[in-house]
């Protein structure tokens, strides 16, 4: 590989550049906005007051569509979940699951899936 290709990949890597534009392509394709620069901007400015703690992140999924998820992995309606299914839902939403210290015997309630979507999400934005 050549030096300048690594130094790409090295400058893309530390500043975390590909899960950034992860998440704006998906938000971009949730909400589907008429102008779709503009919506951009209005998003980068939402990360910016978050990281001042002037304003909220902007987050791909509601309540309701956490709860929905937690529904659809929850198929015999026991009220939770297995680790594994928990994540493979984050890495569906493009959300890192490096830190996860979870034993394979641990059930996975809906109020611990909210917290930690909510978490991951918040964590995403600190590119």
């Amino acid at each position: 590989m050549a030096a300048g290709e690594e130094q790409s990949r090295e400058y893309l890597r530390r500043h975390r550049l590909p899960e950034l534009l992860h998440r704006l392509g998906a938000l971009l394709l949730f909400h589907r906005p008429e102008r779709p620069r503009e919506f951009l901007i209005q998003v980068l400015e939402r990360v910016k007051a978050g990281r001042r703690a002037e304003g909220e992140y902007p987050f791909l999924m509601d309540e309701a569509n956490v709860d929905a998820m937690f529904s659809l992995l929850d198929v015999l309606g026991q009220g939770h979940i297995r680790p594994a299914q928990y994540r493979e839902a984050l890495k569906t939403l493009g959300l890192s699951t490096e830190d996860l210290e979870l034993e394979d015997d641990v059930n996975i309630t809906l109020d611990v899936f909210k917290e930690g979507m909510k978490k991951k999400m918040l964590e995403s934005w600190s590119v």
